[in-house]
């Protein structure tokens, strides 16, 4: 009974839909702001804190079509990945993207399989998601925080890129504006999506599968899982990237001689 309400679960919801995964993968550089910037920082990031190691292994969550894990292949090719999502279109874009590269693989899974029966039993020195844990609701969103932390290596880090919740009504609205002001200017520039930008807002709005929660709660509860430096690396309006790291004992140790 608890596999069939996961899988009625995420076949209500868009993703399950292959025209609508299409139009989402084909205007993603205009339905995310800064999008191509944030992989960036994401790059960034890695080079900064995981590249000294070699073979380091990845998991990807909700991985989409891959592009991520593709990005980091690009600078480390020594690493492993795992990528997961519950979208055959989505898994097929992934690999096809990666078709060359022999030290990934792919699991056919929604978050709520992966909350329901655990991760892969191995552990990671980088788990990333990207536009994708929104999709939980908070109780859901702490579990998938506790399973991510409970399978990264000591030292090893969490990176989020996501939409959040504002904080009031008034950030909100303009939030909204200007997400729309991206749109619009973007789909001048690349002369693409039809559908007007305020349409797709008010599609993310009322779409049930759309529970975004504040940064603050979710910085929050990857403090209180055990996560250091749990912080937003960057943001735009509702579009942020947050994340955290698994300390080592030592790193404890010091934390709890200094209280």
């Amino acid at each position: 009974m608890m596999a069939d309400k996961i899988m009625t679960e995420f076949n209500r919801s868009n993703w399950a839909r292959p025209e609508f995964v299409r139009q989402y993968r084909d205007n993603a550089d205009i339905y995310i702001v800064e999008r191509r910037r944030m992989i960036g920082i994401t790059k960034s990031f890695y080079k900064h804190f995981l590249s000294v190691r070699k073979e380091n292994n990845i998991l990807d969550l909700g991985c989409g079509d891959g592009i991520i894990t593709h990005k980091l292949l690009e600078i480390d090719e020594s690493m492993t990945a795992t990528l997961i999502d519950g979208s055959e279109d989505m898994l097929n874009k992934a690999k096809e993207r990666l078709q060359g590269y022999d030290n990934v693989n792919f699991i056919k899974a929604s978050f709520q399989n992966v909350i329901e029966k655990g991760l892969p039993a191995r552990d990671y020195d980088f788990t990333v998601s990207s536009m994708a844990i929104h999709h939980l609701a908070m109780n859901d969103k702490r579990e998938l925080f506790r399973l991510i932390h409970s399978r990264l290596n000591t030292g090893g880090y969490f990176m989020n890129i996501d939409v959040l919740l504002a904080p009031s009504e008034a950030l909100d609205n303009w939030y909204m504006k200007i997400w729309e002001e991206w749109m619009d200017d973007k789909r001048a520039e690349l002369g693409a999506l039809d559908e007007p930008s305020a349409d797709v807002i008010r599609r993310y709005k009322d779409a049930e599968e759309n529970k975004p929660d504040t940064l603050d709660s979710q910085l929050n509860a990857l403090r209180d899982i055990g996560f250091k430096d749990a912080d937003c690396f960057y943001k735009y309006g509702i579009f942020a990237i947050y994340g955290g790291k698994k300390q080592d004992k030592a790193e404890k140790g010091k934390t709890n001689e200094s209280v």
